[in-house]
């Protein structure tokens, strides 16, 4: 049964329009504009950082990997990845907690730098897929008029995963569904200066490969691992959430969609892949809902409380859990 919304996304602009039953309105539709630029910069940023995924490969065979461009690759993934999941998710698209200006305008900026698209754009897509999930005005869903058989589930996983990117027919509009967003000055000023942001994620790298290599070329490896390789890495654990989770895994609780648990890709993606649990309750700062199952986002929002960075923290009571937990 497809997802119409539910209680658990009310006040978080993941509500679709009412009568809105069969899909969007068209009020809800981002209208293009420059659609063949925007899909050829969307083909730069998907297509180059694999290419140069491959010039590190190659200088992996011929020189080895240097501990220092391992180093630099996790100081920028650890920070990066939870500007996406712990800014543009959880605080900024479903308001799981509240915190400071300057640490909104922060977790902001450190999500710019996944290069995944500004951040109010990012919002409206991702209420938008909550408002429809798996059904027709969702964004990226893998089971929606793809067609049937392992062909339909082949191009329904394709589109889930980065074909959607390319496709501006259900793109979420700013204006319906990210009014707040728009309305803040702070996430404002970094939705505009997005490129701005995204090459600081390249020099940091550039800067850290320098600082400890000493030479520009050691800057240009730091640059390529903690830069082009964090990029690839990042995006592709990102659009797994978008489609092997919708596709894969187990169900811990009724969403009436696909959304499903991927136990082994929750580390990567900083306890995102507990996604049946985040459509189960999309306000809850905890994507994980037990000790088994590991939330590192999670772990860092009930850190950042404990310093006072952080309030209002949302939590899902064992109460609620067991009304939509699935028997068996």
């Amino acid at each position: 049964m497809p997802s119409k919304g539910s209680s658990e996304t009310a006040g978080d602009g993941c509500e679709p329009t009412a009568g809105s039953v069969v899909g969007p309105m068209a009020g809800e539709i981002a209208v293009p504009v420059q659609e063949n630029l925007n899909r050829a910069i969307t083909a730069l940023i998907t297509a180059v950082p694999p290419l140069l995924l491959g010039l590190g490969a190659w200088q992996m065979w011929n020189h080895g990997l240097q501990w220092r461009d391992v180093a630099i690759f996790i100081v920028m993934y650890i920070p990066v990845g939870l500007g996406v999941t712990v800014g543009f998710h959880r605080l900024l698209t479903h308001r799981s907690f509240k915190t400071s200006p300057a640490m909104r305008g922060l977790l902001g900026i450190l999500g710019t730098m996944s290069v995944e698209g500004p951040v109010i754009s990012w919002v409206a897509d991702h209420r938008k897929h909550h408002a429809y999930t798996d059904r027709l005005g969702d964004p990226h869903s893998p089971h929606v008029d793809h067609g049937v058989g392992v062909r339909g589930a082949l191009r329904g996983l394709a589109h889930a995963h980065v074909g959607w990117l390319f496709d501006h027919q259900q793109r979420g509009a700013r204006e319906r569904f990210a009014p707040d967003l728009i309305a803040d000055p702070v996430i404002n000023f970094v939705d505009r200066t997005f490129v701005l942001w995204s090459l600081v994620g390249l020099a940091i790298p550039f800067g850290l490969g320098m600082l400890i290599g000493g030479t520009v070329a050691a800057g240009l490896e730091g640059m390529l691992w903690g830069g082009a390789v964090r990029i690839f890495v990042l995006h592709h654990v990102t659009y797994s959430i978008n489609s092997l989770c919708h596709f894969f895994g187990r169900q811990r609780f009724r969403t009436g969609d696909h959304s499903r648990n991927l136990r082994w890709l929750a580390p990567l993606s900083f306890g995102e892949a507990w996604h049946n649990n985040h459509h189960a309750f999309p306000t809850s700062a905890w994507h994980g809902m037990d000790r088994s199952e590991l939330d590192l986002s999670g772990l860092t929002i009930a850190g950042m409380e404990r310093l006072g960075l952080v309030w209002d923290v949302q939590r899902i009571g064992a109460e609620r859990r067991a009304a939509k937990a699935i028997s068996g």
